[in-house]
């Protein structure tokens, strides 16, 4: 049987329950009694930090973006997919202040801010984030892809989290270029892209949390998937039950400290308070449980489909191999016992 020398934990600048767990001490508490020390995967340095992408590391749990995820698993990465969240976070598409684009439909045959490839398909999420943002955005206005004209722009390869982020934000790809006029349009998600662009005194234009339909919002980050490396699980299910009931614990606590949970994500997503508010609408501290249902594997499904068409997929993904849910129930089964004996008691 295999044990890894040490558990692992991604950090992205996003509300993810593991983040909150792992910030609450409660995955060094869990993991402790095993007699394992939990890391920060980007604070080990970039020979470790890489695995973010490549998931090739033992003791490793990624809650983070489904690009990297996806990517990976159809490159052959041994993961499995343990858990799925969905959480709206401020997906818009911002256009500078008397553009006369004012909707969807008013986006026909803009400039549209794409980042560039990056080294590989997995680190190349910024460009999929875009271009699949602004294909939603565009469907809510009858128009496709080809009713634009995409204007590529660069990506700043700094860290978002760990310690080679220096406490210094990123620009969001495309911010700058469109407050100069080089581009007409730029999709922009979360807490740390918000602040920005009310900084560069930028509107939004599509406020594509608004639409009825979630599929309009399918993205890197929705749904946004917990995977492990597929010998973990095989061989040492408990300590993945244990990442698993520690992320619903953070989860439940969430729903009840607002407050708390924004203080947190200010830190996590480097932000102020005022980013967080404008990113995380009322509500969202309560979605937080990982949960497997049909209908968010059906919007991975969704977003698979485009990253293959598009070009960010080696090779197709069977979800259904890829999907586990054995641990994941166990999880939520042993939270219920505990809950059961607290009111025998």
């Amino acid at each position: 049987m295999t044990t890894p020398d040490k558990i692992w934990f991604t950090r992205c600048p996003v509300p993810t329950a593991g983040g909150l767990a792992h910030r609450l001490g409660w995955l060094d508490g869990a993991f402790a009694a095993s007699g394992l020390e939990v890391g920060v995967l980007q604070d080990a340095g970039p020979e470790l930090a890489r695995h973010h992408f490549d998931h090739d590391l033992l003791g490793l749990f990624r809650e983070g973006g489904n690009v990297p995820a996806l990517s990976a698993r159809s490159a052959g990465a041994p993961t499995r997919l343990i858990g799925l969240t969905w959480i709206e976070e401020w997906q818009s598409i911002l256009v500078r202040p008397g553009s006369g684009v004012a909707g969807a439909g008013d986006l026909r045959g803009a400039r549209v801010a794409l980042p560039g490839w990056a080294a590989t398909r997995a680190q190349s999420f910024p460009r999929a984030m875009a271009l699949h943002g602004a294909k939603g955005a565009l469907a809510q206005g009858g128009l496709t892809l080809d009713d634009v004209t995409f204007t590529e722009v660069a990506v700043d390869p700094s860290p978002s989290v760990g310690r080679g982020a220096r406490g210094r934000a990123p620009s969001w790809p495309g911010l700058e270029e469109l407050a100069r006029g080089e581009v007409d349009a730029v999709y922009a998600k979360g807490a740390r892209a918000a602040e920005q662009a009310r900084g560069l005194g930028l509107e939004v234009a599509v406020d594509l949390d608004a639409h009825p339909d979630p599929r309009t919002r399918v993205n890197n980050g929705t749904p946004r998937p917990i995977t492990v490396h597929e010998r973990l699980l095989d061989e040492r299910p408990d300590l993945v039950v244990t990442f698993l009931a520690q992320a619903l614990r953070a989860a439940s606590w969430a729903a009840g400290d607002l407050g708390r949970v924004r203080e947190i994500l200010a830190g996590e997503t480097g932000s102020g308070a005022d980013g967080v508010a404008t990113a995380y609408r009322r509500g969202f501290h309560r979605s937080l449980h990982p949960g497997l249902p049909a209908d968010r594997l059906g919007l991975l499904a969704v977003q698979k489909d485009f990253l293959l068409v598009h070009g960010f997929l080696d090779a197709d993904v069977d979800l259904d191999a890829w999907t586990a849910p054995e641990p994941l129930r166990l999880a939520q089964e042993q939270i219920a016992a505990e809950a059961g004996a607290e009111v025998a008691v």
